[in-house]
């Protein structure tokens, strides 16, 4: 364990002293690189630079969301593809069904929500499964964005107000209590689509009338 959170320490470190000359366009490409291949600190580079210069945090964040939602069209292009068998592979049956059903339904909060989460959220499994229900990529896009920018807009808060070291306590917190914020999560989702779906049938009611 202490190997791995080394090697991790060490590849965190590399990839922030390639990309931090860049300025900007490094966190984009981090942001990218994280969306679509390999799993990249992005919280680090975006609360580090946002350490760096207050000033500048709203241009690193949507900088860093949009990096990460165009990064993961190299997802959204595998599900599209054929993508169906590589996430039955990740996850059980039973969430397989939950996960297409919700994307018929729901599909755009159902992809944003988990765009807001830091990991431990299994999110690539969702941007799979947005594209294995042929989301169309305006609203892939969209939702990614939109939930990236709330994610790190939270944390360049959160490193203004408490400074970088905030950076290494979020996650952290998050995967002590990921069951529970996502039950939190869900249930919030639940009490806004029933709050619209009564506003929806008060507004019919009111137009038979």
């Amino acid at each position: 364990m202490k190997a791995l959170k080394h090697i991790l320490t060490r590849y965190t470190l590399f990839m922030w002293g390639l990309l931090k000359p860049l300025g900007v366009w490094g966190v984009f490409a981090g942001a990218a690189f994280d969306g679509g291949a390999w799993g990249f600190p992005i919280d680090f580079m975006v609360g580090g630079f946002v350490a760096e210069n207050h000033a500048r945090w709203i241009l690193y964040v949507t900088m860093a969301s949009a990096g990460s939602a165009l990064g993961s069209l190299v997802v959204y292009a595998i599900g599209y593809a054929g993508g169906e068998e590589l996430l039955r592979k990740r996850v059980s049956a039973a969430r397989f069904e939950k996960l297409h059903a919700a994307f018929e339904e729901h599909p755009f909060w159902s992809l944003m929500f988990p765009a807001m989460l830091p990991p431990p959220t299994p999110f690539k499994a969702f941007a799979l499964a947005a594209a294995v229900a042929e989301m169309s990529i305006t609203h892939f896009l969209l939702a990614i964005f939109a939930g990236r920018m709330i994610r790190f807009s939270a944390l360049a808060i959160l490193v203004i107000k408490f400074g970088p070291d905030i950076v290494r306590t979020v996650p952290a917190f998050f995967s002590h209590h990921f069951h529970w914020i996502l039950i939190a999560v869900v249930i919030a989702l639940g009490a806004w689509l029933l709050l619209r779906f009564l506003r929806k049938r008060a507004m019919n009611a009111a137009e038979v009338r």
